[in-house]
Formats: structure tokens, sequence, C-alpha cells
């Protein structure tokens, strides 16, 4: 497959400004109708890192979509992929299902996802059907190269997905009103919280979605995620004066306000 450069390579100061004017500068919905698409690289990234978010959001009567751009699948020493990603799936499914989510899958491999014009396309396709308001994906950086490769095609999708002349069957979409990153154990270099979610009422809906996982349980990897992440959100809950929360970062032009006088 052709790899393509990446408007970001060449000029980033000019793709983020792009960008941030398909994302911002668009006419949206009402205020009240919301559509949260959540894209990780790996099933179980996003309900993780930012499950107990769509849970809340969920009850607070909005849509919430999730997807998986790959099962995850090579994560099992003792199951071959192709069993182990049949299992990945079931999970992702009740995952989804507990949170009240509707999910979505990828067509890629476990390490290998592309960054090309292919995967570019088929985010942008989702993006135009789902119509989000609202994006969460993995941060920049991360120790999995999936994750970085992610975030990479999440933004380029978000750009093609709002230009008239991309060639898509779905029409363009411009309601996109913020693109949030996830707070990850992996993808922690040069993340920032900016912005605190209280998810004290939801904790127990993430709780039973992130359980349908077998790593999450501590079936498969010695690390202890739901340890961390439960704790990780008492941590985030104390800096923003809450019980619970989940912190999100933004894209640096996202942190520009402009005010008549100070707030």
């Amino acid at each position: 497959m052709p790899h393509r450069e990446r408007p970001s390579n060449a000029h980033p100061s000019l793709f983020a400004l792009a960008l941030a004017a398909a994302v911002w500068a668009a006419p949206v919905a009402r205020a009240d109708e919301r559509t949260l698409l959540a894209i990780g690289a790996h099933a179980g990234d996003v309900e993780n890192s930012s499950g107990a978010i769509l849970a809340r959001h969920k009850r607070l009567g909005d849509r919430v979509v999730i997807l998986h751009l790959t099962l995850g699948e090579g994560g099992n020493p003792r199951l071959a992929p192709a069993a182990y990603g049949e299992q990945k799936k079931r999970e992702a499914l009740a995952a989804a299902k507990a949170l009240g989510a509707e999910v979505i899958f990828g067509p890629y491999r476990d390490g290998e996802l592309p960054e090309g014009d292919e995967a570019v396309r088929f985010v942008a396709n989702v993006i135009r059907e789902v119509k989000p308001t609202h994006v969460i994906t993995h941060w920049r950086r991360s120790i999995h190269r999936d994750h970085e490769a992610t975030h990479r095609v999440v933004r380029e999708a978000l750009l093609a997905a709002s230009l008239e002349g991309y060639v898509s069957s779905f029409p363009r979409h411009r309601g996109v009103r913020g693109v949030y990153y996830a707070e990850n154990w992996e993808d922690a270099e040069e993340f920032r919280p900016y912005l605190y979610v209280d998810v004290g009422e939801d904790l127990a809906a993430w709780k039973a979605a992130v359980s349908c996982y077998e790593f999450v349980r501590g079936g498969i990897s010695p690390f202890p995620y739901l340890e961390y992440y439960e704790s990780l959100a008492r941590v985030r809950g104390a800096e923003a004066g809450k019980r619970y929360a989940v912190a999100l970062d933004v894209d640096p032009l996202a942190k520009k306000r402009v005010l008549d006088a100070l707030p």
C-alpha cells in the first residue's frame, strides 16, 4: 500500500490550522444534541481510558459510538491471534452493551495499523456516517505504535471528513465541536490534563464495562488495569474537587480563549 505524505509532516502549523478550522468554525447541532465517537487502536483502549465519560454521556441521553480499529488480538501469549481476536470481539460487544454504546470494528491487524490513504478514508467515512459532535481518541505520544498511528489517522480523517471535495459514500460532516485525547498509561509522554469530567456517578458502569475484558480482570497481563484506572480517576477527582474524574487533553489551538473581559 502506498504511504501518503501527511500534511502534518511538511507543514504542521498549517495542518493544525486547517484541522482547527474544520472542527471549530463549522455550523453545529443544538447544544443539547451530542454524539460521542471514541476511537481506539485496540478493543479495550477506549473503555479503559474514557469509558466512564461515555457512560456519563449515555446517562445524560447522548448517543455514544465506539470504533475499535483493531481487536488487539496479539496481546495474549497463550492464544493464537485468531482465537484471541474472537474472544476480544465478544468482550468488546459485551463492554459496549454495558456502556449503552454502539460499536464499530475496523479491518486492521494488531501491531500493523497503517497510516496511509486507506485507513484515513475508512475513519473519515465512519466520521461522516456517525456525524459526531465530539471525538475522543489517543494522545499523540505513546510507547505503542498503533496508538500513535491512530492519533495521526484520526486527525487526518477529521479534516478529510469535513472537505466537500473528498470523495466518499457519505456527505461531508463539519459538526465536530471538539476533539479530545484520553489519558492512557501507554500514552503518558507530554500528556497534560486540561479538561476534567466528573464521573463519580458513573464509575460502577465503567467497572462493569471494562470487567468484560479478561486482560482487565487480570487473566492475561500482570498490569493492574482496573486498579490503575480507578486510582487515576480518584487522583484526577482530587485535582478537580470531585470524588472521581477523568482527564482529557486537547490540541494547543483548542486552548485559546478570546474574552471581552476576565471571567
